[in-house]
């Protein structure tokens, strides 16, 4: 079988057949071991519980509502048939006009209003996953390079180097700073790359942070800026996050920084990566957007998107949901209340049992802190200890070193993708677990305690018999007494 697969690569293309997917990754390998094992209330209750899938499930009570109120935004429905023929036969890679319309306001609301978008900009694409590697194709060559601050989403390594042949530069951030990024550690990358003969053209960036679940402030972000203007490499923002961040007056976009700071840089090398995927909970319709403030990257980005086009019935509905802005304000603040407080009560509840996170606001998960779980600080005993989470506690959680987090024990867990009462039981789970592992410490201890203490009664039995067997030797016998022998 080995040979006739590796006979048919042989007529295969090296793109095809390499690894360049990244299945091999623990990240995916998690997926697989839920898929062949998943949990089920009723049919499976002892399964792997899935919590490596960045889903928002938590709202769709709100979309099922809305739907059943405007039958007329389908055109599968006779409220909407009316629409069929035109909707179906439409090809422009430009997009629904009401579409594109609708995508730009409800990127302005996710975002406070504070900011507004140009529907003359949004480049639609399948999914974030689309959208990132044109832009990729957009904005490098292949053997050249993004500089991307570590811990850092592992489909980009799919996403952005599997076709373009684009290179992926880490910028190492650590916990000693809840992982922000520095200028110092951005130079380092950078000084690094030119040292092995690899241009750089661009910094990518995911904010709110994937897998962190927090967000740069505004001074940052400007810091990134200045970077880049200097460089003069470009900025990729993959805001897909946007709306999930519980404290909305705090989260800054890009745009806005622009939009304050006009003369901040070369508005050319700003990009942003949007999609519905995680805001409005939709990764099957596959909207991605492509938002670039560089004209010819919109002409040249809106030509490659016929690879990989957002359906018009798709387009149809998701315009008609958008521009009622009533649902759309409601489902923001609504979506927003109901991430934090699932949010709060994992963390709290984890913390009740001592296990920490990274503090975070935003995103659809949160980063565990398990690095005293570990035997030893190497990525070895993270991955040993990953494969008991999820044979032996039945979780599955992704281990930090799949984003490329130069740290090991930290692990990303996914909250937003499961109901209250699957939550309860992987909580359960959890706790038992860690009360199972303090048993076995303070059977340890009390082991090693009684063998020291054993040890030590040994000691002192040697010694006393050694004091006994002097006592009793002719050397100190009394006859042989000074005083006695003075008195003789």
């Amino acid at each position: 079988m080995d040979i006739a697969l590796n006979t048919t690569h042989n007529f295969l293309s090296k793109i095809a057949t390499n690894d360049g997917h990244g299945e091999n990754s623990p990240y995916f390998d998690g997926w697989k071991a839920y898929d062949s094992d998943p949990y089920h209330h009723e049919t499976n209750p002892s399964g792997v519980i899935q919590m490596g899938l960045a889903e928002n499930q938590l709202c769709f009570d709100l979309i099922q509502e809305w739907i059943g109120n405007h039958p007329e935004a389908s055109i599968c429905t006779p409220q909407g048939g009316f629409d069929f023929k035109e909707i179906a036969l439409f090809q422009d890679y430009h997009g629904l006009p009401e579409f594109r319309s609708a995508i730009a306001n409800f990127m302005s609301r996710v975002r406070g209003s504070r900011v507004q978008f140009d529907p003359d900009r949004i480049v639609m694409s399948g999914g974030a996953t689309g959208a990132h590697e044109t832009l990729a194709f957009c904005l490098a060559n292949r053997g050249e390079a993004f500089l991307v601050p570590t811990p850092y989403y592992p489909g980009f390594d799919r996403d952005l180097k599997w076709r373009t042949g684009v290179e992926l530069i880490p910028v190492v951030c650590e916990s000693s700073n809840n992982f922000k990024v520095t200028l110092g550690a951005l130079e380092e990358a950078y000084d690094k790359a030119k040292e092995s003969n690899i241009k750089v053209k661009g910094l990518l960036i995911t904010n709110p942070s994937n897998p962190l679940g927090t967000f740069y402030d505004k001074e940052t972000l400007k810091t990134l800026v200045d970077f880049i203007n200097e460089k003069n490499i470009h900025l990729v923002c993959d805001e897909i996050y946007a709306g999930t961040v519980t404290r909305e007056n705090e989260f800054v976009s890009i745009a806005e920084v622009l939009e304050e700071f006009p003369t901040i840089c070369d508005h050319n090398l700003i990009h942003i990566v949007y999609s519905l995927s995680k805001d409005m909970g939709f990764p099957g319709f596959r909207v991605g957007i492509i938002y670039s403030f560089n004209d010819t990257v919109v002409n040249i980005a809106r030509k490659m998107s016929s690879f990989g086009l957002v359906s018009t019935q798709t387009q149809h509905m998701v315009a008609s949901m958008l521009s009622e802005n009533d649902f759309v304000d409601n489902f923001i603040k609504e979506s927003r209340n109901r991430l934090a407080h699932r949010h709060d009560m994992f963390t709290r509840e984890l913390a009740q049992v001592g296990i920490g996170s990274l503090e975070s606001n935003a995103g659809l998960f949160f980063w565990m802190d398990l690095r005293r779980f570990l035997k030893e600080p190497t990525f070895e005993s993270e991955m040993t200890f990953w494969r008991t989470i999820i044979s032996e506690i039945k979780l599955n959680v992704s281990p930090g070193s799949s984003f490329h987090c130069n740290e090991p024990g930290w692990f990303r867990v996914c909250f937003a993708n499961m109901d209250d009462a699957t939550v309860m039981v992987a909580l359960e789970r959890i706790k038992s677990f860690v009360h199972e592992t303090r048993m076995l410490e303070i059977k340890t201890m009390a082991k090693i305690k009684t063998k020291k203490q054993c040890w030590q009664n040994n000691l002192q039995l040697k010694l006393s018999s050694r004091r006994l067997e002097d006592i009793m030797s002719p050397q100190y016998s009394p006859l042989n007494s000074p005083m006695l022998r003075a008195q003789n």
